[in-house]
């Protein structure tokens, strides 16, 4: 069954390569497409294109899908082209006619619009709670490591001091700027698109007030055509939030993957987090941290994928317009595991303490030392001067017992302050 079926038949060739996978990726959306046509039937009866009757039907068989739907029990079958068509199909077995009105003053184009927008609400909702998750544990860690020095790098090469406790909170107050970017993704998509129909709106005398408050939309999309445009710009949207904290996730499994090497031996994790080798016994890979690299480096190609898509067509639907879901939906889920799997991971982090007693680390507190000739007089250019010499002759004795105090610095990590920033999202 095809929604645009005028009577004829479709080669073959032509049908696969146009349904595409539609049929797997719409089970993700089909409970969406049933609250839209929930609220798209009972805007038909309010306005009069339905009588009371056959609007309170239509609900009712819908709601029996939307059940289905819950259980699993939902399928697109090869007959049908996507989840509309199905849905259609089944409101017509059991209601006839009346089945056959569902889609009186809309299309598929905004069928599509208004699925997705809902999929992606509840979708950056979820990313949101996982990454706050996420940020409680670092911010714990954090609390719980802050005085364990660590050694900080430039260029891979020793620099200055750092701690467990600003390395994990570090992460954590960068996940902040990463919701801007999921808030502004969600703010795009909490607009109804629903009655622009093909993207030019309808005759019909609908009432778009009515299906925005119905499914929770904070606002409408006024301009029927601009709604259409959303189309792969929403998804667009989202996949620019997605990477943001991809590439935050990306980063710290980089880190974690070179602090566990022995190189570093900085940390480590229970056997039964790592992997081992088929030949060499001793291994213990960090592959969780090396997959959730490789799978947030793949979600950051994702907005340039979109913009490929989209980019130069003109205003209106094109069939382009159907490959965005390929693209997204299988990201949102990928970046839901990430961040699952990083927080589950680093629950059982082992940090090792008194790692900067090796006297390979003694050049970390030369800016300390020369800091403190600073402090006494002696001018910064002249003391770094000073400082260089000594290093440079073998003469330099580090002043370990430093004192960092200012905001955002290892003895004054802000981690209220940081939680505040945090807790805007959730307010």
């Amino acid at each position: 069954m095809k929604l645009w079926d005028k009577g004829f038949s479709t080669d073959k060739k032509i049908d696969h390569f146009t349904v595409g996978n539609d049929r797997e990726l719409d089970l993700l959306l089909a409970k969406y497409d049933v609250m839209a046509s929930t609220a798209h039937a009972k805007m038909l009866a309010k306005v009069g294109l339905l009588a009371k009757e056959e609007g309170e039907a239509l609900v009712r068989e819908l709601d029996v899908i939307a059940k289905s739907i819950e259980k699993g029990e939902f399928v697109i079958e090869t007959d049908f082209e996507d989840m509309h068509s199905k849905i259609e199909f089944l409101l017509t077995e059991k209601l006839g006619d009346t089945g056959k009105k569902i889609h009186t003053a809309r299309s598929r184009n905004d069928q599509v619009l208004v699925a997705m927008q809902l999929y992606l609400k509840d979708e950056l909702k979820e990313i949101k709670f996982l990454a706050k998750s996420l940020f409680d544990l670092l911010l714990e860690l954090a609390e719980k490591h802050q005085k364990v020095l660590l050694p900080g790098y430039t260029h891979l090469q020793i620099a200055m001091p750092s701690s467990f406790g600003l390395w994990f909170s570090a992460y954590a107050e960068s996940l902040v700027d990463d919701l801007f970017f999921i808030e502004a993704a969600y703010r795009t998509a909490d607009q109804n698109p629903l009655g622009s129909a093909a993207g030019y709106g309808s005759s019909f005398p609908i009432d778009r007030s009515f299906t925005t408050k119905e499914m929770g939309f904070e606002t409408l999309k006024y301009n029927v055509i601009a709604a259409q445009m959303g189309r792969g710009k929403v998804e667009k949207g989202t996949a620019f939030g997605l990477s943001s904290v991809a590439g935050t996730l990306s980063k710290l499994a980089m880190d974690i993957t070179l602090f566990m090497s022995q190189n570093f031996d900085f940390i480590s994790f229970p056997n039964e987090l790592t992997t081992g080798s088929s030949i060499m016994p001793h291994k213990k890979n960090p592959d969780v941290f090396e997959l959730i690299r490789a799978k947030c480096n793949k979600i950051q190609s994702i907005p340039n994928q979109l913009t490929l898509i989209i980019n130069n067509l003109p205003s209106g639907y094109h069939r382009d317009l159907q490959l965005v879901k390929e693209s997204i939906l299988p990201a949102l889920q990928d970046m839901k595991a990430c961040l699952e799997m990083m927080t589950f991971s680093l629950r059982e982090i082992k940090v090792k303490e008194n790692i900067l007693d090796d006297a390979k680390y003694d050049y970390l507190f030369s800016v300390d030392t020369l800091n403190e000739m600073v402090k006494n007089g002696m001018p910064f250019r002249d003391a770094y001067k000073t400082m260089g010499k000594a290093i440079e002759n073998g003469n330099f004795k580090p002043k370990k017992d430093i004192a960092h105090t200012h905001e955002g610095s290892l003895g004054n990590l802000c981690l209220k302050e940081i939680r505040n920033k945090m807790d805007q999202f959730y307010t």
